[in-house]
């Protein structure tokens, strides 16, 4: 049976456990503060005397009733101001306190701007208490991690542990803490070696959407305890993000609201198409139309017009560069720390915009903000293939390998180390990663380029030609020109053995 709720202003308090919401939000409310509260809203707007107030905090205590005012006054804090700028909780002199009630308006527009995810404390399954002490910790970690990521909100650690050692239904925890997604997991102990079990469910429907298992030495702990949270923080969000897009197709076909049009853009990108980016295109110009200033549209529209611009299709408009541009700078203007704007601006900077110092700075800047992002670390593995040190490239793609090999954004770490493979001459391991990042994504036009400029630089014409026709048939505009305009030339060596091999395959200049 569902739990019952009160709603006053912005607040929803569920009485039988205790918890409140501000705005979807929630708020860490201790048991007393929620007792009180509890109290005052069974009163219905009428004075509550000090003494049933004391009974109902402190039952079967004897305290002292200088106790009840400093309840009171944390729990005015925790509830902040009414609209009118006065206080919820109205002291009556010499009798008690009664809570000023007020209507909510009702909200037409049931589409959040963003999904939110509760991280339950993990359960310890062994008998030591040292695992319990480990088990809180990952729980604590990656709460953080995910905190890192602004595509989704994560519910306060207070209010997750407020759920420790209960046996909840994940749809009540959803319920009352106000999110879609609830992460929860368990740890046990095997001889010298811990496992975690870690599930991420869909909080309306108690279904799994993705679940793993991580093995680590007790006597790397600390290392095992870090690895597991890069890699669970890297994966919940890939998981969140095809979720969301499916409830939009499922739930809200067709709507018009900012965060709807952003999912629905988001699979026609994914789809690495020409037509697909350009509907997506579309979508995003639709979005800027009603809210201008939103970073995370204006950063998709850059994206877009970049990656048509790198992957040299056909342009959409006249002046695509210089939109591209724009859409990037004033993405960065309002991205108000957003590792994932950040990246996608920062690459239309490199990519379209050529300026290779800028765009550098603010990418390696959102690499550092959130290490966990896989896009993120995707596009700083790219823009330092074309523009600093191999090694360190070669760095950024294998940690995106090994924090999500499976993810689909894995095409750009692999297809990237076959380019730097290429380029140093290891033409049989490039062809190697190439046939991985293909496994990956049919329709992603560098990993042909690959292939057919590693196979033509071995020799193989036959297997380049093959592939040429295969690029061909999904990009019919492509040609050496095209390609090479959308790439930085800061350093000529980087794109030219990839141009090459190309050319010697037989694809034409212009």
């Amino acid at each position: 049976m569902a739990e019952t709720s009160v709603t006053f202003g912005p607040f929803v308090f569920l009485p039988d456990s205790g918890l409140l919401r501000r705005d979807g939000e929630a708020v860490a409310l201790g048991h007393r503060s929620a007792a009180l509260l509890h109290t005052l809203i069974e009163a219905q707007g009428k004075v509550v005397s000090k003494a049933v107030l004391m009974e109902r905090g402190w039952p079967a205590t004897i305290v002292e009733e200088g106790n009840l005012p400093v309840q009171i006054a944390s729990l005015r804090k925790l509830l902040g101001l009414k609209s009118d700028g006065k206080e919820w909780i109205s002291t009556v002199p010499r009798v008690g306190y009664r809570l000023l009630l007020e209507a909510t308006p009702a909200k037409t527009d049931t589409v959040p701007d963003r999904p939110a995810v509760a991280v339950l404390p993990f359960d310890n399954l062994g008998k030591d208490d040292n695992d319990d002490y480990f088990a809180d910790g990952v729980t604590t970690d990656i709460i953080a991690a995910l905190m890192r990521f602004k595509s989704f909100k994560v519910v306060s650690r207070n209010c997750s542990f407020a759920y420790k050692g209960r046996t909840v239904d994940t749809r009540q925890v959803a319920r009352e803490l106000g999110v879609q997604y609830v992460l929860e997991g368990s740890i046990s102990r095997q001889e010298k070696r811990l496992r975690i079990t870690v599930q991420l469910v869909d909080g309306a429907r108690a279904t799994h959407l993705w679940a793993d298992r991580f093995e680590g030495k007790l006597d790397d702990i600390f290392d095992f305890q870090d690895r597991i949270t890069e890699r669970i923080a890297s994966l919940v969000e890939p998981a969140i993000e095809g979720a969301e897009i499916e409830r939009s197709r499922r739930e809200r076909p067709g709507s018009f609201a900012i965060y709807d049009i952003y999912l629905r853009s988001l699979s026609y990108l994914v789809d690495e198409t020409a037509e697909g980016n350009a509907a997506a295109y579309a979508l995003l110009i639709e979005a800027l139309v009603v809210e201008p200033d939103n970073a995370m549209v204006l950063a998709h529209a850059a994206w877009a017009l970049e990656h048509r611009h790198t992957m040299g299709w056909p342009s959409i408009g006249p002046d695509d560069k210089e939109k591209c541009v724009e859409y990037a700078r004033r993405g960065l203007q309002h991205a108000a720390g957003d590792p994932r704007v950040m990246a996608q601006c920062g690459m239309a900077l490199l990519q379209t915009g050529k300026d290779y110092d800028a765009g550098m700075a603010v990418i390696l800047s959102a690499a550092a903000t959130n290490p966990n992002d896989l896009f993120v670390t995707a596009a700083a593995g790219v823009a330092i293939l074309h523009c600093g040190p191999l090694d360190k490239a070669l760095e950024y793609f294998h940690r995106g390998l090994q924090l999500g090999r499976n993810d689909p954004d894995a095409r750009f770490f692999l297809s990237g180390i076959a380019m730097a493979q290429i380029i140093l001459g290891n033409y049989e391991e490039a062809l190697e990663w190439a046939a991985q990042s293909l496994a990956i994504n049919a329709r992603f036009d560098a990993t042909y380029w690959m292939l057919i400029a590693g196979n033509a630089h071995l020799g193989r014409m036959d297997e380049a030609h093959r592939h040429l026709e295969k690029l061909m048939a999904i990009a019919p505009g492509v040609s050496l020109s095209s390609i090479k305009r959308g790439q930085p030339a800061k350093d000529q060596s980087r794109i030219g053995p990839v141009l090459e091999g190309l050319r010697l395959a037989g694809l034409r200049e212009k």
